[in-house]
């Protein structure tokens, strides 16, 4: 694991990486994303409603293929999703679009 992917893993998308808990919040629902320029990282879903989950989503980066471009994520489907607060999914890589 490079300096990186340690910087990224167990933080929380869209926080700042000097931020003195990037973590996740007890009170809040993840997706943990696997794979791509993002591995490690949680995606935080609490205000989700489940179509948009089995959707998937396409995520602002500049570690994918295209700066600027998104890395896209997707659900499996038949994955069990665990109700309430914690990491109740996990969405996996599939692509970078620019």
């Amino acid at each position: 694991m490079n300096g990186d992917e340690q910087l990224l893993r167990g933080r929380v998308y869209g926080r700042d990486h000097d931020d003195p808990d990037p973590g996740p919040l007890p009170h809040q629902t993840y997706a943990a994303l696997v794979g791509g320029p993002l591995d490690g990282l949680l995606l935080d879903i609490t205000a989700w409603r489940p179509e948009e989950v089995d959707d998937g989503v396409a995520l602002i980066t500049e570690l994918g293929r295209w700066p600027d471009g998104r890395a896209l994520y997707d659900p499996r489907s038949g994955e069990p999703r665990p109700p309430g607060p914690g990491v109740s999914c996990r969405f996996y890589y599939s692509g970078d679009t620019p």
